[in-house]
């Protein structure tokens, strides 16, 4: 069978659909940064859409 460490965790199905989701919004705004750049974004942009993924991989990475 399975067995779990003490370190472990598991998650509800609404903590890992959440977690999805943050992480859907991480890849989005990567995405949004990687256009800008491709587009030839001013700095003023760039620096939005980076302000973005930095704000989402937060959120992403505070589920803990």
């Amino acid at each position: 069978g399975l067995r779990f460490r003490a370190t472990d965790r598991t998650l509800t199905a609404d903590e890992a659909s959440e977690l999805s989701d943050r992480v859907y919004q991480v890849r989005c705004a990567a995405e949004d940064v990687v256009t800008a750049v491709d587009e030839g974004a001013e700095h003023t942009e760039l620096r939005e859409s980076c302000d973005a993924l930095m704000r989402a991989a937060k959120a992403a990475d505070g589920w803990r």
